[in-house]
């Protein structure tokens, strides 16, 4: 560094702190004038031992103030660790004028610009300028930066104040920012006048944080942010700087070393495999406001809810979020679910992980589309009159050097303890729930895709990891609650706060569990203890991971076995009205060797689709919603790839089998058709009145009946025969105030690809009690097959 001239006999205080300029200056002062007295006493006492010699006396200059920085800032901006960079740099009152201080690297030259003022910097070296210019005021300037081969006007980051308030940074440190993504990541704004990005990300561990991307050749040294006191968020609005350009956070260390992170809360980031973050502002325009307004007329649970889950990008490999628009809502509504549920949508590294390993949880992934791109999508879906239900992953993230693991440093949204952070199954790690910006973060991230997207559902995924410290470790692996217990009280908290907070700004939408214990009160509202002594989670629906189970082990059986399992088929209404359930055939159960759903079931390829069919309408008339996966609503053979897909060429006519195929997804069409029109089947899905078991004892027929009851009482009858055998006269009681029954379904009609036995006509009760009730009905039971009856 080359200081300003000084004159001769100055003290050197170039290195002075600036904190210290004005108390530098008040004690050279003192010095002065001390020093005059002393001299003029000295030449007094002088005069009376000795004739009168005049003296000299050398004046004492004043300090001269340095307008350049000292050593420590220097050093510690030059090494990203000031924590604050705008009490150094931009411009400062002081006495004798007002300095201007810029960072500017490789520039040749900088000059402040004002009405009518134009002054260049001092070049202090390693791309420091400075002057003490004798202003009255800070002007209203720009910078004019000259470097080797352009020159750019600009704004001066450091002459701006903070774009959080104070009650954003209460609302963080409290853990209670319910829209924490307005405040944190990159908002392009208009500040002070000036149009720029304001960037912020939570770092405490950090000795300091600056900006790198696009906008300054990823060279984040000019950007230093600044720490905005104890909440431990770093800040800096970044004038000119707007849509579209990549940056990400490079962040010093505990120990001094560097990272550059991708922003936890970007908005957009880039396709992967890279990896920066990307400045946006959504500029969509919804359609579905109408769609709004009626969501929340009627509970979910009494409700038709029939949901297809969709790996968005193989359903249709190559297409994007906005062709997804054109040919997925068409679809879905023409096989009449009611809902589309979304695997993971949240940016994430690999796309063998389907989405559920994230690294951003505030950005759609870029493969599809922009995050407007995602809106349209789910506009349409709506429009379409479809809700959106999305897989949500709260439970871990991956260790990706760029993304959140030791994101400042040292375990920030991991757990401290490298015990609890690591999670065994998936080599992923775990949140740290107990800490109050993590759940935050994490309870923001729920209401964000809610409220900016219009998703109408979240389906929590791997609740049970959460919920249990000891989930798949082994004794000394794991420490005991406070109670000494396995319950991880943390988690519990967070779900119930997440829950609460959701349902209390969002009206109409609902969130679902994948929970595959027996914990009690996963859909217990939060303010209500129950046996075990915790308030319910606060979900509005659970997956019956049981029901699942079970079922689908009894149709692997061959049918001559399945009367000594008869209890798997008949055992999930003990528990049915424990919890508010989904039936989820999902896209776990027909991956990683387990077979597509078709292919579990034993037989020829007839009875396979047979079976198939008898089991999905057995499905759509159990208590609890369906949820069934892409491909199995067609009897695809194959187990689903997210390399390709579902096989869509089953379904072109010029394949010889594509009837076989068709005919499964015909029925699949009438199971929603005639679910959505008999509200026996959904309306009292919650409530033990709208069930009845006729018969639950068959084992040696392999044969179920039971009713459902709408709340008006009006049945539907249900009877199953899941043996491979036509059962003639098989008489079933039925109440004795139904005139006559007509089939309303019948899995074995011949369009469905069945050998068409059935009943064509109404069918009128015998007067004949049976099964406990006064009347009786006669019916055919074609083999396979699953019948449904209603009132004539």
């Amino acid at each position: 560094m080359t200081p300003p001239k000084k004159k001769a006999g100055a003290k050197k205080a170039g290195a002075k702190k600036p904190g210290a300029e004005k108390a530098a200056l008040k004690k050279g002062a003192v010095k002065k004038g001390a020093v005059k007295k002393a001299a003029v006493k000295k030449k007094q006492a002088g005069a009376e031992k000795a004739p009168a010699v005049p003296v000299p006396v050398e004046p004492v200059p004043a300090v001269t103030f340095s307008p350049a920085l000292g050593a420590g800032d220097r050093e510690r901006l030059l090494h990203g660790t000031h924590h604050d960079p705008h009490g150094v740099l931009g411009a400062h009152p002081v006495p004798g004028g007002v300095v201007f201080r810029a960072l500017r690297p490789f520039a040749r030259s900088v000059t402040v610009v004002a009405e009518g003022l134009r002054a260049e910097l001092h070049d202090d070296g390693d791309g420091f300028f400075s002057a003490l210019l004798p202003l009255t005021d800070v002007p209203a300037y720009r910078l004019l930066v000259a470097y080797e081969d352009t020159t750019v006007e600009t704004e001066d980051a450091y002459r701006f104040l903070p774009t959080l308030g104070d009650l954003d940074l209460h609302l963080i440190g409290e853990g209670r920012h319910e829209e924490l993504w307005t405040v944190l990541g990159a908002h392009p704004a208009t500040h002070q006048g000036v149009r720029g990005t304001g960037f912020s990300v939570w770092a405490p561990n950090a000795l300091g944080v600056r900006v790198a991307g696009s906008f300054n050749f990823w060279d984040g040294t000019g950007f230093p942010m600044r720490s905005l006191g104890s909440s431990g968020v770093w800040e800096l609005f970044v004038p000119g700087v707007g849509d579209g350009e990549l940056y990400k956070f490079d962040i010093a260390r505990p120990d001094g070393t560097h990272t550059l992170r991708a922003d936890p809360l970007a908005r957009r980031t880039e396709v992967p495999p890279a990896t920066s973050s990307i400045v946006h502002t959504s500029r969509y325009e919804w359609g579905d406001a109408g769609w709004l307004e009626r969501r929340a007329e009627t509970p979910v649970h009494e409700a038709p809810f029939s949901v297809y889950e969709v790996h968005l990008p193989s359903w249709r490999p190559g297409l994007t979020y906005r062709q997804l628009a054109e040919q997925l809502p068409a679809y879905v509504r023409d096989l009449g679910f009611t809902h589309v549920e979304l695997m993971p949508v949240a940016e994430h590294p690999f796309g063998g992980s389907w989405g559920y390993q994230v690294t951003g949880f505030y950005a759609p992934t870029a493969r599809l589309g922009t995050p407007d791109d995602f809106k349209f999508l789910v506009d349409a879906l709506h429009r379409a009159g479809i809700g959106v239900l999305m897989d949500w992953v709260p439970a871990h993230f991956p260790r990706d050097a760029w993304a959140l693991a030791e994101f400042d440093g040292r375990p920030l949204y991991e757990h401290e303890d490298p015990l609890r952070a690591a999670h065994p199954d998936w080599g992923t790690l775990e949140f740290d729930f107990g800490r109050r910006e993590v759940r935050n973060f994490l309870v923001a991230n729920a209401v964000y895709w809610c409220e900016e997207f219009h998703i109408d559902g979240l389906r929590v995924d791997a609740v049970a990891s959460m919920l249990y410290l000891d989930y798949s470790r082994e004794p000394g692996q794991w420490t005991p609650n406070e109670h000494g217990g396995r319950e991880n009280l943390d988690a519990v908290a967070f779900l119930q706060e997440m829950n609460a907070t959701v349902y209390r700004r969002c009206p109409g939408v609902v969130t679902v569990a994948e929970e595959s214990t027996a914990w009690d009160g996963v859909t217990r509202a939060t303010h209500h203890r129950g046996p075990s002594g915790f308030g319910g989670l606060g979900f509005g629906l659970k997956w019956n991971m049981g029901w699942m189970h079970d079922s689908l082990q009894y149709m692997s059986h061959e049918p001559v076995h399945r009367k000594h399992h008869h209890h798997e088929m008949t055992f999930s209404m003990v528990y049915a009205y424990s919890e508010n359930y989904v039936l989820p055939i999902s896209h776990d159960e027909v991956v990683h060797g387990k077979r597509s759903l078709v292919s579990k079931m034993p037989g020829d390829w007839w009875q396979q689709r047979a079976n198939l069919r008898a089991y999905l309408a057995f499905m759509w008339a159990h208590p609890g919603k369906q949820l069934l996966f892409m491909g199995q609503e067609f009897a695809q053979g194959a187990e689903w790839s997210e390399a390709h897909g579902p096989d869509w060429w089953l379904l072109d006519p010029a394949y010889p089998a594509e009837p076989d195929h068709r005919g499964v997804r015909d029925l699949v069409r009438d199971l929603n058709a005639g679910y959505r029109a008999a509200p026996a089947l959904w309306q009292l899905d919650t409530d033990p009145a709208g069930f009845q078991w006729v018969v639950g004892d068959a084992a040696e027929d392999d044969v179920f009946a039971f009713l459902r009851h709408d709340a008006d009482g009006t049945p539907l009858l249900c009877v199953a025969n899941l043996s491979p055998v036509v059962r003639h006269d098989y008489r079933v009681g039925v109440p004795d105030d139904v005139p006559a029954w007509h089939e309303s379904l019948n899995t074995d009609a011949e369009r469905y690809g069945g050998s068409g036995v059935g009943h064509p006509d109404p069918l009128k009760p015998e007067p004949q009690g049976w099964h406990g009730r006064p009347a009786s009905i006669r019916l055919t039971l074609p083999p396979l097959a699953t019948l449904w009856l209603r009132p004539a």
